[in-house]
């Protein structure tokens, strides 16, 4: 016989006998079934501090009559001793979605590239200034799909957690930070598949939405036959999708103004935007033409419109008007390795690329642009631009400001700017190839360079680390979680963390 104990987010199940409580289901999270004993010193019994966290629930202290207890119990029934509480605890840390799908970025500030407004350069420029090399602080092993993305948030739950998605395989990823594994979450039944691979991945949270996330709700996500919306049973270790649009993606779903838009392959073999308003509810599509099906940039959000970036061209989509496609004029083709967009100081977006005989910029966004030629590859976008190791400080298309020559030798890709109004000029994470002379695109594919430098550009100038033989740099990936900043390369066998002052 079990007694049933219900509280005001589950209901719990305490057997007679042995004393120990199942969770049979919880707010969010449906029919659980979980027992923390069926497995005592095995698996399961691993998971109960974190799960304990998440739900509120509450551990012992100082006897072992039962591994777990509801939500509130300040004390065990069967001895009196005083229980540990979770219930009531809210942790408050910024949630991290990808640099790309940052909210709290201001208006003037192109959404969509990478560009965090967490306030990074206030704690990693208290280290020792270059030329100290340091180390990194702190390490977590990668995860067994190691190509993904990370959102680190709370999913309504009191705990940020840390999740990693492989688009590839379509496989999401949760860290357990109490037992400090990794643990692959398995699909529901009904569940859609999570794999997208036609363009570059970008998933869109909640909150960007205006509404606070439910418990378990992660994020809007695009896949292969269409948006769907994901939300997570971490007790279970399973996850459920819900459809939004059924069509098949092409490219990242973007926002502007409380409307969400898709570019989805229509029944003819074309392309179709499809919008959706504030509440998800669908418009009429509206049929861009005989446009790439693969290939697409995430959507730049700015200046009231978004735009999805392709070697062939520029699709353009503002709330209200019909989208556009803008093709590059002449032989001009955009580079879209060495960056992304930048703005000029009279606030238009430009984009480098290379017309067969020299690097330029181009205006984006009209269907005359300007162009601006330039005398060698930038690399950066948001105005964290580098030419070779030094950094250009007016207009994209203005000289380097050397203030060493030594650095000459050196070519610096810039991984994420943190923005900050008080300062003058951009601050981010970059890494520097230390004795590179050859062209950049060649350092950005395959080949393997000697050394490399992690370093910090801003009111001081940090170096956080070093890697040696580094190979295929533009699959680093830095993220935010649990106040330290991280970054992730597939080949590595543990991801580099740093640690931060308490973020707001």
């Amino acid at each position: 016989m079990a007694y049933r104990w219900e509280t005001p987010a589950s209901v719990w199940l305490e057997d007679d006998r042995t004393g120990q409580f199942d969770l049979a289901a919880s707010e969010g999270l449906g029919q659980v079934g979980w027992s923390a004993g069926a497995q005592a010193g095995g698996r399961v019994a691993a998971r109960v501090p974190d799960i304990a966290r998440l739900l509120g629930a509450s551990l012992p202290t100082a006897c072992e009559h039962a591994p777990i207890y509801p939500e509130g119990f300040a004390y065990c029934p069967e001895c009196g001793r005083p229980l540990e509480r979770f219930a009531g605890r809210q942790q408050r840390l910024p949630e991290w979605w990808g640099p790309y799908a940052d909210a709290l970025l201001p208006r003037h500030v192109p959404h969509g590239l990478p560009v965090t407004a967490l306030a990074l350069g206030d704690s990693l420029e208290e280290r020792p200034a270059a030329p100290v090399v340091g180390r990194f602080e702190a390490e977590i092993p990668p995860p067994p799909n190691a190509h993904c993305v990370f959102a680190a948030a709370g999913y309504g739950f009191p705990e940020q957690r840390l999740l990693a998605l492989a688009p590839a395989r379509g496989v999401l990823q949760y860290w357990d930070p109490l037992a400090a594994v990794w643990h692959v979450m398995l699909p529901e039944e009904g569940a859609a598949d999570l794999s997208f691979t036609a363009s570059d991945y970008g998933w869109l949270p909640l909150p960007h939405l205006g509404d606070p996330p439910r418990r378990g709700e992660v994020a809007l996500v695009p896949t292969a036959q269409g948006l769907r919306r994901l939300w997570i049973n971490p007790v279970n270790e399973t996850y459920r999708t819900e459809t939004l649009l059924a069509a098949p993606l092409v490219a990242a779903p973007g926002t502007m103004r409380r409307h969400i838009a898709c570019l989805a392959r229509n029944p003819a073999g074309g392309v179709s935007l499809y919008a959706l308003d504030a509440d998800l509810a669908p418009a009429p599509s509206q049929d861009c033409g005989a446009l790439p099906l693969t290939g697409w940039s995430r959507p730049i959000g700015y200046d009231g419109r978004l735009l999805w970036l392709h070697p062939a061209g520029q699709l353009a989509w503002r709330p209200g008007e019909a989208a556009r496609f803008l093709p590059w004029p002449d032989t001009w083709l955009p580079s879209l390795d060495l960056g992304g967009p930048t703005l000029s100081r009279d606030g238009r977006m430009w984009l480098i690329g290379h017309d067969g005989q020299s690097y330029g910029f181009l205006e984006l966004g009209t269907e005359s642009p300007q162009r601006e030629r330039i005398d060698g590859a930038r690399l950066g976008f948001a105005n964290l631009l580098f030419r070779r190791g030094h950094p250009v400080l007016d207009e994209p298309w203005s000289g380097e400001h050397v203030e060493d020559q030594a650095e000459d030798d050196s070519l610096v890709l810039p991984l994420l700017r943190s923005f900050n109004n008080n300062r003058s000029q951009p601050s981010g994470l970059v890494l520097r190839f230390h004795k590179y002379t050859g062209r950049a695109e060649d350092a950005l594919a395959s080949r393997v360079i000697p050394r490399t430098t992690v370093e910090w550009i801003g009111r001081r100038n940090v170096i956080l680390d070093e890697v040696a033989r580094l190979s295929r740099p533009l699959e680093c990936v830095p993220f935010v979680y649990a106040n330290r900043l991280w970054l992730h390369h597939p080949d590595w066998n543990r991801i580099r963390g740093w640690n931060l002052e308490a973020l707001s």
